[in-house]
């Protein structure tokens, strides 16, 4: 269900100064917004400030358009900010990607379908034909691209064209066993959230479950990150573990492993489309 409010979201990183919430909030308070969220951090490090604040627009006296130039002239210009402005009832559009393993699309589908995630999905890639059964079910369109050594540059250049036709903005790879090429995911800066399959940094490569298994770990985690060129080394959005022990099998490590893969995934899904994340030097503020 799509969001029927309208309310302003602003999310800012600056240089860290004295007076700042008061100052965004003042200038918004002149302008008859009312403010319904609030949340910053102070990185003492270095020496960083982050915030996101979201406000009412139903009695606002500023256009979308004033807004911003505003803000930028009276605010961000002389405070040395980054910042970015959205709206609630624009909603991010979302391309799954996905391979064989089903668990994490269909998770995802159903949250969509529950009204949980909001977002709009209006397609599914894959590089093989065995999901496509989901997106019928969901009424998804369902896009094949192989992928060989040969066709890659020229099977992701079509996909980057499938995905500007539908005005996509955000890419989810709900277990896409494919590495996609730094100049692929260039053109989606922080804009392409992955699941792995453990805390990272651990069990790289082929059949963790069955790495950590013999390892005999207590724990088993997940990880959910914006992809960057680096593998598996971008911004961390979303992890959690659960306990295991002796007592369970390679097969148990799996199950349970998959399961935590569809809530780490969802909750960063969730917190990127409300705007809730803040990347700094590789890192994330997410905010509450």
């Amino acid at each position: 269900m799509a969001n029927s409010t309208h309310n302003a979201i602003l999310l800012i990183s600056c240089p860290d100064q004295a007076g700042l919430v008061s100052l965004v909030a003042e200038f918004i308070r002149r302008h008859n917004g009312n403010i319904i969220y609030l949340d910053q951090h102070v990185d003492t490090e270095h020496g960083a400030f982050f915030m996101r604040i979201e406000w009412e627009l139903a009695d606002f006296r500023l256009s979308d358009e004033k807004l911003s130039k505003l803000f930028q002239e009276d605010i961000a210009s002389p405070m040395q900010m980054n910042w970015q402005l959205h709206y609630s009832d624009q909603r991010p559009r979302v391309a799954i990607f996905a391979t064989r393993e089903s668990h994490c699309l269909y998770d995802l589908l159903s949250r969509h379908q529950a009204g949980e995630l909001d977002v709009d999905i209006p397609l599914i890639i894959s590089n093989r034909e065995d999901l496509r059964s989901a997106a019928d079910r969901f009424e998804v369109p369902f896009a094949h691209f192989p992928i060989t050594p040969e066709n890659k540059a020229a099977q992701e250049s079509a996909e980057l064209e499938l995905l500007d036709s539908h005005t996509v903005d955000t890419l989810v790879l709900a277990r896409y066993m494919q590495i996609l090429s730094d100049s692929f995911v260039n053109n989606y800066p922080q804009k392409i959230i992955n699941i792995h399959h453990s805390f990272l940094p651990a069990f790289a490569g082929a059949r963790p479950y069955h790495q950590a298994y013999e390892r005999g770990v207590k724990l088993v985690g997940a990880t959910s990150h914006y992809v960057t060129a680096q593998l598996d080394e971008g911004p961390i959005i979303a992890q959690d573990v659960i306990r295991v022990s002796h007592r369970e099998s390679v097969s148990d490590f799996v199950r349970r492993g998959r399961d935590l893969e569809k809530v780490v995934l969802a909750r960063a899904v969730w917190a990127h489309a409300q705007r809730k994340v803040l990347v700094f030097k590789n890192k994330t503020v997410v905010f509450s």
